[in-house]
């Protein structure tokens, strides 16, 4: 059945980034109505944003009422405060945050819908994902990123490249 969905978002008429950029809610709203969060920072240019849509809006749909996603552009000078309050560096950037607005871990770079499916889980059911794949941990003293479970180098680069 998850295949079928799958296979569905990629074939309809609307491209699954730009449908779920146009049916985010805002940042704010989202953060507020007691639901875990995950942002995903994005480009429309990028090609692992492009291939990591049709999971997102099928974790999206699977997920309804129970967790929002919000996509934030870039590009997009509105989201400008954002990409430095959550330290964008590369993207795709997915922030996770917990029913009460808290930011639990961070992503960089592509996740499978089989990873993203198990971080929303875990959201859900609030329990903690920073011993998951790709996950980095929040400092809770400081809300600051330990990248404890980083597999990458911790070099800084635009958002706008990829990680």
């Amino acid at each position: 059945a998850i295949f079928l969905l799958l296979f569905r978002l990629g074939n309809s008429g609307s491209k699954p980034l730009d449908e779920l950029a146009r049916n985010s809610l805002s940042p704010e709203i989202a953060l507020a109505n007691k639901k875990p969060t995950i942002f995903e920072f994005y480009a429309d240019w990028c090609e692992v944003c492009q291939k990591m849509a049709p999971s997102m809006a099928s974790v999206e749909k699977l997920n309804a009422n129970k967790l929002d996603i919000v996509l934030l552009n870039v590009d997009n000078e509105e989201w400008q405060d954002l990409l430095s309050t959550y330290r964008v560096h590369g993207i795709p950037q997915m922030n996770f945050f917990d029913s009460l607005g808290e930011l639990r871990g961070t992503s960089i770079g592509f996740r499978s819908f089989e990873e993203i499916m198990e971080i929303s889980d875990a959201l859900i059911k609030n329990k903690d994902i920073s011993n998951l794949q790709g996950v980095h941990k929040i400092s809770e003293t400081s809300n600051q990123l330990s990248f404890i479970n980083d597999q990458s180098s911790n070099k800084i680069i635009n958002p706008r490249s990829h990680s």
